[in-house]
């Protein structure tokens, strides 16, 4: 299980547990999973997916921002689309 929190300058998007997460790095769309590598990454207009534990799909359109993951916590600092 991750731990995901999705913040903009403006408010907080998403704070709870999730078992994946989808977000449009500058280098392309990648997947983070348990146990996933320590990273931090730039990312670029599209959309982050993430599968919650009650297996719920959601989506967030987002401009651009950064995505920081270690210890299986995932924080994503985005602006609004």
């Amino acid at each position: 299980m991750l731990r995901l929190k999705i913040i903009s300058p403006e408010r907080t998007i998403f704070d709870g547990e999730v078992v994946r997460v989808v977000v449009p790095g500058t280098m392309g769309m990648f997947e983070i999973l348990e146990h996933h590598a320590p990273i931090i990454s730039s990312l670029t207009a599209g959309v982050v997916s993430y599968l919650s534990d009650k297996q719920e799909l959601s989506e967030q359109p987002v401009a651009g921002g950064f995505v920081e993951v270690q210890k299986d916590e995932v924080r994503l600092c985005v602006e609004l689309s």
